[in-house]
């Protein structure tokens, strides 16, 4: 699957591919699939710094560019219910910081239940093995929501402690925490495309 993508938090752009590695069998084989997705992410905004600092970070291309490498392992226990656990490497070309890493590790956990053909819940959690990133304090992002099929659209709606809906930006920068009610509400809108 190849796909692209803009999002208005930093007006960021991606693509990416996603490759099946293994696919679940119902029967006898494999209990698991797994997946492997790997993201380009390019920020179109200017500078926010550079009236300040006289310096504009974004003054070469590749300096906009960050990665996303995912592997996710998933399972569909019942007709219902669905686990995955994904493991993330992020990369920045360019960090803010001197002591901002341009690496950083995580695991996530995700999940959903269908409570009717059309309707389910869905939740997701991710644990930054990379050691505190940056001066301020950043949260591991937490999110539930509730999506709604209709033929071919998905309608998600969810509560979460994280701004942006980007993995290069939710897991190194979700600012804010469940504890201090620091949560947001989101609204997604999927649709897929065959050939």
């Amino acid at each position: 699957m190849a796909g692209v993508g803009r999002s208005s938090y930093e007006k960021m752009y991606d693509g990416y591919l996603k490759y099946r590695l293994i696919r679940q069998k119902t029967s006898e084989g494999w209990p698991l699939s797994m997946t492997a997705v790997s993201t380009l992410n390019y920020t179109s905004q200017n500078d926010p710094n550079q009236s300040i600092s006289g310096v504009n970070e974004y003054q070469f291309p590749t300096s906009r560019m960050s990665f996303v490498n995912e592997l996710i392992i998933g399972r569909k226990f019942t007709p219902s219910l669905s686990i995955q656990a994904a493991a993330y490497m992020i990369h920045y070309n360019i960090v803010q910081r001197l002591i901002d890493k341009n690496d950083i590790y995580a695991v996530s956990i995700a999940g959903r239940y269908k409570l009717t053909k059309r309707f389910a819940l869905t939740g997701e959690y991710a644990y930054r093995l990379t050691s505190a990133y940056a001066l301020g304090t950043y949260y591991n992002p937490l999110g539930f929501g509730f999506e709604v099929e209709t033929g071919g659209h998905v309608f998600q709606i969810q509560l979460t402690n994280a701004f942006a809906i980007d993995e290069a930006q939710v897991i190194p920068f979700t600012a804010t925490s469940w504890t201090k009610l620091g949560f947001r509400i989101g609204f997604n809108l999927s649709r897929v495309f065959t050939l």
